[in-house]
């Protein structure tokens, strides 16, 4: 059996897919399934079970003979709490706990780290593990990320092969539930649908132009074939980034959705919130090197292919992958 925690999410419920496509059809769910619009990504995919993630440690201690890899995609990802402790909860000790049961059975783990770990990119945005220990994250999310990495590399005793995931700006589709924390394009063709045009966030920094933001945004299909890839690897432990090693800016991003929706652009600004403004990072591009030296040799997404695939095939189709 191949875990995935998360799996109802966005993420998780892509690489759920992605696993059914490469013919794995005993794959455990691991989530709360509290939440309904979350619960619709599920739909149609192949599952054996479905474990509450209060339930899983337990569950794995009982199970443990039966799985041959662990995904842990799930945790909280709201970057607009600042609740440490929800953090050190769902974040920190929970992943925790599965790092030592993965040592105890022998089972490969591939989990989500972020890109938030790297902060203002002052030491650059290279997956090297001599700089961890120096990363200064904007908030608590990225805090329980770099932490939860921080400790994984000092640890004696570590799973046989493990990876974690510094995902980018990941989109695509599955995301309906995120709300707030959706991508620029959700919230872009939402807001076209709504207004006919969209607001992005005005730039509070003299280097860049409003909407010149510039992110490394890589889209979810291309996430989970490099996960699948991690998977039948099986060597070469550490720290992944995972993106598409490519920024762009938002300009760029609201300028394709409106164009794979066949509509000319119609873009406006708007005052960054307040409670983010002196958090937001206007410039991430991953370093890919890393994954490629490994063999990863699959070319990624341009942002132009992710855009019209995600808006035209899912968005405008209302379709889950």
């Amino acid at each position: 059996m191949i875990v995935v925690t998360g799996a109802a999410g966005f993420i998780g419920s892509c690489m759920i897919s992605k696993l059914n496509q490469e013919g794995f059809k005993d794959v455990v769910a691991v989530d709360d399934f509290s939440h309904e619009v979350k619960n619709k990504n599920l739909e149609g995919k192949e599952i054996v079970a479905r474990i509450h993630r209060k339930e899983f440690h337990k569950w794995l201690d009982e199970n443990q003979r039966d799985v041959q890899f662990i995904f842990h995609i799930g945790a909280r990802t709201d970057t607009t709490e600042f609740d440490q402790s929800i953090f050190d909860e769902l974040n920190l000790n929970y992943t925790k706990k599965l790092w030592n049961q993965c040592v105890e059975y022998g089972l490969p783990l591939v989990y989500a780290s972020s890109a938030a770990t790297y902060g203002l990119g002052e030491h650059g945005y290279e997956d090297n593990h001599e700089i961890v220990d120096k990363l200064k994250p904007l908030n608590p999310y990225g805090d329980s990320k770099n932490d939860f990495d921080k400790w994984a590399l000092k640890q004696e005793k570590q799973p046989f092969f493990w990876a974690g995931l510094k995902f980018f700006n990941v989109y695509g589709p599955n995301e309906y539930h995120k709300g707030r924390m959706a991508s620029v394009i959700w919230h872009t063709f939402n807001q076209i649908n709504a207004t006919g045009g969209m607001k992005l966030f005005q730039s509070h920094n003299p280097e860049y132009k409003d909407g010149e933001q510039m992110r490394d945004f890589v889209f979810v299909k291309d996430v989970v074939e490099v996960m699948c890839f991690l998977m039948k690897h099986r060597k070469d432990s550490g720290l992944y980034n995972l993106g598409s090693g490519k920024a762009r800016t938002f300009l760029d991003l609201a300028t394709l959705t409106f164009k794979a929706m066949g509509k000319e652009p119609n873009i406006s600004f708007i005052p960054t919130p307040e409670d983010i403004r002196d958090k937001y990072q206007y410039f991430t591009e991953a370093n890919m090197a890393k994954l490629k030296n490994i063999g990863y040799s699959k070319p990624f997404h341009s942002l132009e292919e992710g855009v019209t695939d995600y808006v035209k095939n899912y968005l405008m189709e209302e379709r889950y992958y």
